[in-house]
């Protein structure tokens, strides 16, 4: 890992939240929503979409864990209004949803 790549790292984890799903409604709508599977380490996904590492993030849409977040998703979330981690990598917003055992 070089210098860089361990800021921008650091970068991104100091500005991931915790933000419910009202909040993030507007961007669904818009369509600027992208879920992360709980089983990926949320910023290192954001880290490789905000180095343009087209690859690494065509390999995960490809196995179905990073995709945009879908009407069932997104009605799912509105109904539970669970745990959402987030972080933008513009025009972006990742999110994750905070797995039950941790909760």
């Amino acid at each position: 890992m070089t210098d860089h790549t361990s800021t921008l790292y650091a970068k991104l984890l100091g500005e991931t939240a915790i933000i419910e799903w009202s909040a993030l409604e507007r961007f669904w709508a818009k369509g600027d929503l992208i879920w992360v599977d709980p089983t990926l380490d949320l910023i290192a996904v954001a880290q490789a979409m905000a180095e343009n590492r087209s690859d690494l993030v065509a390999a995960w849409r490809e196995q179905g864990a990073v995709a945009a977040v879908d009407a069932e998703q997104a009605l799912d979330m509105q109904t539970r209004n669970p745990q959402i981690w987030a972080v933008v990598v513009s025009p972006f917003i990742l999110i994750q949803v905070k797995s039950a055992k941790n909760d």
